[in-house]
C-alpha cells in the first residue's frame, strides 16, 4: 500500500458541516495548498484533498481545484495499484468537470475510490468504470 493512500485513511470520515457552518478540516486543506481564497467547506474539494495528501507525502501534484487537472501529472497507468490516481468525467466524457481520487480497489464494473468530497466527505465510494478517464501514477 503507498503511503498517499495510507495518508488518505487518516482523515477518513472529515465530513462537509450541513448548513452554514463549515468544516475547518476542510477548509485547512485548501489553506495548506495555497488556496486560502476558499472560505467554505461548499466549494468542490475532491482536487484539494488529494492535492494535500500528495503534498504530506512528498508526491507530485496538480495545484489545481479541477480533477481534470490530474490528467496531467504522473503517468498514465493500466495496471492499477492500490494508492494510484483514479480520474473520471462527470455530466459527460467531454466536459470540464470531473472527479479524482485515490484507486482502493475494483469490483466487476465498479472502481473503488478513497477520496474527499465523495458524499460530501472522506471516503471509499464505487464509481462505475466506464467514467474513467485514465489511471495516474504520481510517484
Amino acid at each position: 500500500m503507498k503511503d498517499l493512500f495510507r495518508i488518505a485513511m487518516e482523515e477518513y470520515g472529515v465530513s462537509e458541516i450541513a448548513g452554514i457552518e463549515d468544516e475547518e478540516r476542510i477548509l485547512q486543506y485548501f489553506h495548506d495548498i495555497g488556496q486560502e481564497w476558499v472560505k467554505s467547506d461548499e466549494v468542490a474539494w475532491c482536487s484539494a484533498f488529494l492535492n494535500w495528501c500528495a503534498m504530506r507525502g512528498g508526491y507530485k501534484r496538480s495545484n489545481k481545484l479541477d480533477a481534470r487537472s490530474w490528467l496531467k501529472v504522473g503517468k498514465e497507468c493500466f495496471q492499477p495499484v492500490i494508492g494510484d490516481i483514479c480520474v473520471f468525467w462527470r455530466e459527460s466524457p467531454d466536459s470540464w468537470k470531473g472527479h479524482v481520487g485515490i484507486y482502493a480497489g475494483k469490483r466487476e464494473a465498479s472502481i473503488y475510490v478513497l477520496g474527499g468530497n465523495q458524499n460530501n466527505m472522506v471516503c471509499i465510494k464505487p464509481y462505475p468504470e466506464h467514467r474513467l478517464l485514465c489511471y495516474r501514477n504520481i510517484e
